[in-house]
Protein backbone atom coordinates (compact mmCIF):
# COMPACT_ATOMS: atom_id res chain seq x y z
CA UNK A 1 0.00 0.00 0.00
CA UNK A 2 1.59 3.48 -0.89
CA UNK A 3 1.97 6.53 0.90
CA UNK A 4 -1.07 8.46 -0.58
CA UNK A 5 -3.59 5.21 0.21
CA UNK A 6 -2.37 5.51 3.75
CA UNK A 7 -2.38 9.10 3.83
CA UNK A 8 -6.06 8.80 2.20
CA UNK A 9 -7.13 6.27 5.36
CA UNK A 10 -5.81 8.43 8.32
CA UNK A 11 -7.79 11.17 6.20
CA UNK A 12 -11.02 9.15 6.48
CA UNK A 13 -10.73 7.95 10.05
CA UNK A 14 -10.30 11.78 11.26
CA UNK A 15 -13.23 13.14 9.38
CA UNK A 16 -15.64 9.58 10.85
CA UNK A 17 -14.40 10.70 14.01
CA UNK A 18 -15.39 14.32 13.51
CA UNK A 19 -18.60 13.21 12.72
CA UNK A 20 -19.44 10.35 15.62
CA UNK A 21 -19.36 7.35 13.41
CA UNK A 22 -17.78 5.55 15.83
CA UNK A 23 -19.12 6.95 18.75
CA UNK A 24 -21.18 3.38 18.92
CA UNK A 25 -18.05 1.32 18.32
CA UNK A 26 -16.17 2.78 20.94
CA UNK A 27 -19.09 2.56 23.39
CA UNK A 28 -19.51 -1.13 22.69
CA UNK A 29 -15.85 -1.96 23.41
CA UNK A 30 -16.13 -0.54 26.37
CA UNK A 31 -19.29 -1.38 27.61
CA UNK A 32 -18.32 -5.02 26.85
CA UNK A 33 -14.77 -4.47 28.77
CA UNK A 34 -15.80 -2.70 31.66
CA UNK A 35 -19.46 -4.62 32.18
CA UNK A 36 -19.01 -8.15 30.33
CA UNK A 37 -21.84 -10.29 30.42
CA UNK A 38 -24.46 -7.56 30.81
CA UNK A 39 -26.85 -6.18 27.64
CA UNK A 40 -25.62 -3.81 25.14
CA UNK A 41 -27.92 -0.94 23.55
CA UNK A 42 -28.72 -1.46 20.13
CA UNK A 43 -26.99 1.29 18.02
CA UNK A 44 -30.58 3.46 17.23
CA UNK A 45 -31.29 2.88 21.30
CA UNK A 46 -27.53 4.70 21.77
CA UNK A 47 -27.78 7.52 18.79
CA UNK A 48 -31.77 8.31 20.99
CA UNK A 49 -29.91 8.16 24.33
CA UNK A 50 -27.34 10.54 23.21
CA UNK A 51 -29.60 12.63 21.35
CA UNK A 52 -31.95 12.88 24.41
CA UNK A 53 -29.06 13.82 26.73
CA UNK A 54 -27.50 16.47 24.60
CA UNK A 55 -31.46 17.68 24.50
CA UNK A 56 -31.87 17.99 28.08
CA UNK A 57 -28.37 19.76 28.70
CA UNK A 58 -27.80 22.06 25.75
CA UNK A 59 -24.47 23.47 25.86
CA UNK A 60 -24.79 26.30 23.49
CA UNK A 61 -22.80 29.51 24.13
CA UNK A 62 -25.23 31.62 22.47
Amino acid sequence: MGRAATIARQIGWYVSSLMGDNHYRRYVERRRRTHPGEPVMSEREYWRMRHAAVEANPARCC
